[in-house]
């Protein structure tokens, strides 16, 4: 039986007229480091999203032949690799906040929970047991209960859309970024490769 190989979909196509465009410009940092501007962010994050989660994805730098020839776009793909992999594990720390605020807030509501029984049950003697006695004790299980709102919420809902983005940067963070140039004329040709040692 033949082997079915999985093709790439296609790349994601990035035309700029400068390589400074790419990058946030007030950003002090070395040229590896640096973020990402955040219109080229949404628009590889946006498009990327749209890709089924097992392609991998390829972006396509197309700058003028005088910017390819710039000795910094030889590193684009270690840039936006490094860039796309910090935002991940920036999404990996707000989950991991977001499950230690989910189980304190668990340990809370369980707590209020736990007491609004206890008090119902101590006070069913005073309240009795008609319609107001009734409405008093329910009145308590619903606090109770809403009270573990916010953990029901976070562990069943809220974490998903951080893990799904998580998952999305962490494959944009081992994406192929290939640089080609130019020509006013619209021909296209593929960027020299990285010096011995570089990317």
């Amino acid at each position: 039986m033949a082997r079915r190989h999985r093709r790439a979909s296609r790349p994601i196509q990035l035309r700029i007229q400068n390589i400074g465009q790419l990058f946030h410009t007030l950003d002090p940092l070395p040229f590896r480091e640096r973020d990402l501007d955040l219109g080229v962010e949404e628009y590889v994050v946006g498009w990327a999203g749209e890709m089924a989660g097992q392609e991998p994805i390829s972006i396509m730098v197309h700058l003028p032949r005088a910017e390819v020839l710039d000795d910094e776009a030889r590193h684009i793909e270690a840039a936006m690799q490094n860039y796309f992999a910090y935002r991940a594990d920036v999404l990996g720390w707000d989950l991991r906040d977001l499950f230690r605020t989910g189980r304190a807030a668990l340990l809370i509501g369980i707590a209020v929970l736990a007491a609004c029984v206890v008090i119902g049950k101590a006070s069913a003697g005073v309240v009795g047991t008609g319609y107001f006695g009734r409405f008093y004790n329910e009145g308590l299980i619903i606090l109770g209960w809403v009270a573990n709102w916010r953990p029901v919420e976070i562990f069943l809902y809220d974490w998903w859309p951080l893990a799904r983005r998580r998952r999305l940067y962490r494959r944009l963070g081992i994406a192929a970024v290939q640089v080609v140039a130019e020509d006013a004329d619209d021909h296209t040709t593929r960027a020299p490769g990285p010096k011995p040692g570089g990317r």
